[in-house]
């Protein structure tokens, strides 16, 4: 690190946990964002303050009005502009030192594996089961770690999937694909805006704590926020024998 960048990262580096040699874990890793929207916005927003070397923004939409009342790496002049090119200069400004890619796709097979393997972490800010069910699969097939958060209405929820443990729970062994789910979202719903910056700025502690290898992260533990009444739930959650996507092979 050169002086200005000891000089950036100095709060991060006086923290026993992280020191110069965490700083460094961080700087020459690659976080995979998919979804710069609610979530998207504060986990990018910290990764990229945080001094991730990398960070990929994935999504195919633009911004829109009804965007702006959550979705904090947008503002009122970028309506209409592509969401990862938005995030792109939002974070550019936040850290000119570190390489932002934006790439407006919606990301699915190999090329979702691409993305996946190529990356240190990955950030599931996506907003339907298709999607994450898919991240997930390709997390797994290439052992890749998975931060996955998720809000509606008033409800939040986090965990991380972590397969280069064995041993360790994925997505899918907690909410099984041939299971049906009520598929809910935030324009029909509704969502409490700070809801999506307290969970995706926990996405991004998360991460930051896996490339860093600190702390115990949320492997085998679902935790549950009920913002109307600020109460967390923890629920510990095993690893399917028979799971669709990681049982097989074992």
């Amino acid at each position: 690190m050169n002086d200005q960048q000891l000089l950036r990262y100095s709060r991060h580096i006086l923290l026993d946990e992280i020191d110069i040699e965490g700083q460094e874990k961080l700087l020459a890793a690659h976080a995979l964002i998919i979804g710069a929207g609610g979530l998207g916005s504060p986990a990018a927003f910290y990764l990229a303050s945080a001094g991730i070397g990398t960070i990929t923004l994935v999504d195919d939409d633009t911004v829109d009005l009804t965007n702006l009342q959550r979705q904090i790496l947008h503002t009122t002049e970028r309506v209409g502009q592509a969401k990862v090119l938005s995030g792109q200069h939002t974070l550019t400004e936040i850290n000119p030192t570190i390489e932002i890619v934006a790439l407006k796709e919606r990301v699915s097979g190999e090329r979702l594996n691409e993305l996946v393997r190529n990356a240190s972490v990955v950030l599931d800010c996506s907003d339907n089961f298709a999607t994450r069910h898919a991240i997930n699969r390709a997390c797994v097939a290439n052992r890749v770690p998975l931060v996955s958060g998720a809000a509606i209405k008033f409800d939040g929820q986090i965990s991380v999937f972590d397969k280069r443990d064995e041993n360790a729970p994925c997505y899918s062994c907690l909410f099984p694909e041939d299971q049906q789910f009520e598929e809910v979202n935030c324009g029909t719903m509704g969502v409490f805006a700070p809801l999506v910056g307290i969970i995706g700025s926990m996405q991004a502690a998360e991460a930051l704590k896996v490339i860093a290898g600190i702390g115990e992260p949320l492997k085998g533990r679902l935790l549950l926020l009920d913002a109307r009444t600020m109460e967390w739930n923890s629920i510990k959650f095993a690893r399917n024998a028979n799971c669709s996507v990681c049982g097989h092979a074992h």
